[in-house]
């Protein structure tokens, strides 16, 4: 009888799998996020050096200028004009008592160093309009090579009045009857896009209009900008913090 040995196959184990090494893992996931997060801090910081210095084509728009406040500190004007401001608007006077501490200042800095310059009034929906003139009258003085005031028109968490267009129209026209009576030259009125929004200021009252919108050109206005605040965040030598960058629409543009 033949008696072959018949060998009995054991299953094979499966190989045990490598242990994780979830402390490398973690290690790599944390590299690539903080790859990640540095890549976008670099772009938000190129970003931040690009709007700091962003100002519209002067070969489009030849005549540039800032807005400055109290908020810029002592400025060298000097170096403003240098970085190529041609016209300078300076905030003077606030609803019916306020005065930015460096209005004087500001304007007779400007003055010395040949960039003409006007006068911003901020105007409150919570103080009558003969009440604002008279700050403005105070402290605003009448001089024939003085750029057109400004009225700016934006909302203030100072004030929670909201009143209706045609009260607010009839206050704003009695406001500039009295400060144009006052400089001798008719004004601008310069509304932010929800205030204009809400009350249509341009539709209303027939004067020369200052939009904003940062970066891109404005069309919020009844009719096309003559002026645009182009950059609110501009840094310039010769003032803190940051500054507005305008430009007038040449003559004979038209959008």
């Amino acid at each position: 009888m033949a008696t072959g040995a018949r060998s009995k196959g054991k299953a094979a184990k499966p190989a045990d799998s490598a242990p994780v090494d979830w402390r490398s893992a973690i290690k790599r996931f944390l590299r690539r996020v903080g790859g990640g997060l540095a890549l976008l801090l670099l772009l938000a910081g190129l970003a931040l050096w690009w709007a700091a210095r962003w100002t519209p084509d002067r070969n489009l728009f030849p005549l540039q200028g800032v807005t400055i406040d109290a908020g810029n500190g002592t400025v060298h004007w000097g170096s403003i004009k240098a970085a190529g401001a041609d016209f300078a608007y300076v905030m003077a006077t606030d609803g019916n008592a306020g005065i930015d501490p460096m209005f004087a200042r500001n304007l007779s800095g400007a003055r010395e160093v040949g960039v003409q310059v006007g006068a911003i009034h901020r105007y409150s929906l919570c103080q009558l309009a003969t009440d604002q003139a008279a700050n403005f009258i105070r402290h605003v003085p009448r001089r024939a090579d003085a750029l057109p005031a400004v009225v700016w028109l934006d909302y203030d968490d100072r004030c929670p009045d909201r009143p209706t267009r045609a009260l607010l129209l009839s206050e704003l026209a009695t406001f500039l009857a009295q400060i144009e009576a006052h400089t001798g030259k008719r004004s601008l009125i310069a509304p932010g896009p929800a205030f204009e929004s809400d009350y249509k200021v341009t539709q209303g009252i027939a004067r020369t209009t200052w939009l904003r919108r940062d970066f891109f050109e404005p069309d919020y206005g009844a009719h096309p900008w003559a002026m645009w605040q182009a950059n609110n965040y501009v840094r310039l030598t010769g003032a803190d913090g940051t500054v507005g960058w305008n430009v007038v629409r040449p003559e004979g543009d038209t959008p």
